[in-house]
């Protein structure tokens, strides 16, 4: 997620239901009838987490959320793995393809207030890569860098999640620019401003780096069942 601005909550808690609303980003999109919002509201995780977090609203499909997307095309597309790691290593698009391939359908949460539900990427897990570069420790934190200087970090720990990727498609097909495409992260039990767009590098280090949006005054933990948008 890229945008100028630090969003107010009145602009993007929507309280209208199964019609159109605007976060105040590019594009407008269809929030879920009234009678899904009160079956979604109602509904669990398995780890008894509710399934709509607090302050979201399901939407129909993910949001165009802006930003200038980076200039690699599959063809030229290279991952940098690096930092505290063993075996550093430059992968191509080519070599993602080779480690194995996931299918995960899970529910993402934008800090500015739409949840989209059963959303399904396809790709590598993180933890996969990690791996491959054999890292230096189990712990620390990973920093994902993005085009243009954008970075976002993650601890380690979380990238343990069987759902959190490094995607290269959405729906069964190729990942559009728009939406992070060759390859994004996707890390669906954070803010989805930790699931950097246009991702080209993965650094492991000891001490977390916050990145471009934590820097700015959005919480570096981001957990949306605690709310945490904002730094306290």
């Amino acid at each position: 997620m890229h945008h100028d601005t630090r969003l107010s909550r009145r602009a993007f808690l929507a309280a209208a239901t199964g019609t159109l609303i605007s976060t105040g980003l590019p594009g407008t999109f269809v929030t879920l009838a009234e009678g899904a919002q009160r079956a979604m509201a109602a509904e669990r995780r398995p780890d008894g987490r509710l399934r709509l977090p607090p302050g979201q609203t399901a939407v129909e499909r993910i949001p165009d959320m802006g930003g200038m997307p980076g200039t690699a095309s599959p063809v030229d597309w290279r991952l940098r793995i690096h930092g505290e790691v063993d075996r550093p290593v430059t992968l191509s698009f080519a070599d993602l393809l080779q480690f194995e391939q996931v299918r995960v359908t899970c529910d993402v949460h934008c800090v500015t207030g739409w949840t989209l539900l059963d959303s399904v990427w396809n790709g590598v897990r993180l933890a996969t890569l990690v791996e491959h570069a054999r890292p230096a420790s189990a712990n620390g934190f990973l920093v994902l860098e993005a085009a243009h200087g954008y970075t976002t970090s993650i601890p380690m720990h979380d990238i343990r999640n069987a759902d959190v990727l490094l995607a290269h498609g959405l729906y069964d097909q190729p990942l559009p620019k728009p939406n992070g495409g060759p390859v994004r992260a996707v890390v669906p039990d954070r803010y989805f401003y930790k699931s950097a767009k246009w991702v080209e590098g993965i650094k492991i280090v000891s001490n977390d780096e916050p990145g471009f949006w934590e820097t700015r005054g959005y919480s570096n933990s981001a957990d949306p069942w605690k709310e945490e948008r904002y730094r306290k």
